[in-house]
């Protein structure tokens, strides 16, 4: 076969084999429903500026409280703004933080965990006790302390996520580096004068990337509910700028006024969360059956 067939076969057995993942995640019923609230809530946060024309930080005191209706979907908050507009504007800081938070994390657990499964004894040790020490701050504390210093952000939120879920990252990729630096592959390797940077990301990385993978698409609908808690408690998003955690607060000061804005907080939160719980559990069991055998 010639090279130039090669390459024009490439493309066609990625977009085969896209094509099969798919067509299992759709045989499950629990992926399919999962994959359609996942494109349902990306598609409704990106066409957000369609979907709606009222603004989502747009005052209306004279609509406060407003049931949901033809004008308003959702309703009214306390300031008389559109909340339909304010849950799909909300959801783009939601997926924005979520995806980019796990990306970040995804990237320093990869490497913090190669360096430490890879490099000498008393480097595994020191990082190990870096990650255990950062472990052992909860969640709020580190966003209290984060605010304290900066101020409530998307960065503060986005900073704090990335410390939350890195070391967990890099203790699993340093556990699959451990075994792997002794596999036969990898001390041939060595054997041939292969420099570290090669080993690294030539024979031990491909080998552990896919259940971690896996397990950060798992970790997307965790990210959305930090978030979601974050901004809930005045530590996230800062007003007027709209996210769910801030419109569920808004809710609950409101309930006796308006139950309606729990309601549109609250919903999104839950959708997502199941859709993304859904589709990353299907995706576990289509790339790595092995995991569903253990259990």
């Amino acid at each position: 076969m010639s090279e130039q067939a090669l390459i024009e076969r490439q493309p066609r057995e990625r977009i085969g084999k896209a094509g099969r993942v798919l067509r299992r995640i759709l045989r499950e019923p629990l992926g399919a429903f999962g994959l359609t609230l996942v494109v349902i809530v990306v598609l409704s946060a990106l066409f957000a500026d369609v979907l709606t024309s009222y603004p989502p930080t747009k005052l209306a005191p004279a609509e406060r409280f407003a049931p949901a209706s033809l004008q308003h979907l959702l309703g009214t908050d306390h300031l008389g703004r559109d909340l339909f507009s304010r849950v799909l504007h909300g959801g783009r800081i939601a997926l924005a933080i979520a995806l980019g938070a796990t990306g970040l994390s995804l990237i320093g657990g990869i490497v913090l965990g190669l360096i430490a499964g890879y490099g000498p004894r008393w480097l595994d040790n020191l990082m190990l006790l870096l990650f255990d020490a950062i472990k052992s701050f909860p969640t709020v504390m580190l966003a209290l302390t984060l605010v304290t210093l900066t101020g409530p952000s998307l960065l503060a939120v986005l900073i704090v996520v990335v410390l939350v879920n890195v070391p967990g990252y890099a203790r699993i990729i340093r556990t699959q580096t451990l075994v792997l630096k002794s596999a036969e592959h990898v001390m041939a390797a060595r054997s041939m004068g292969a420099s570290t940077a090669r080993i690294l990301t030539v024979h031990i990385l491909p080998n552990v990337i896919g259940p971690i993978l896996i397990l950060a698409s798992m970790d997307i609908p965790v990210v959305v509910a930090i978030e979601a808690g974050l901004s809930f408690l005045g530590l996230g998003v800062r007003p007027p700028l709209p996210s769910w955690g801030a419109i569920l607060n808004d809710g609950f000061v409101n309930i006796r006024d308006s139950y309606w804005i729990v309601v549109a907080g609250g919903l999104p939160i839950i959708l997502t969360t199941l859709g993304f719980t859904f589709l990353g559990e299907t995706l576990r069991d289509v790339f790595d059956p092995r995991l569903k055998r253990r259990e």
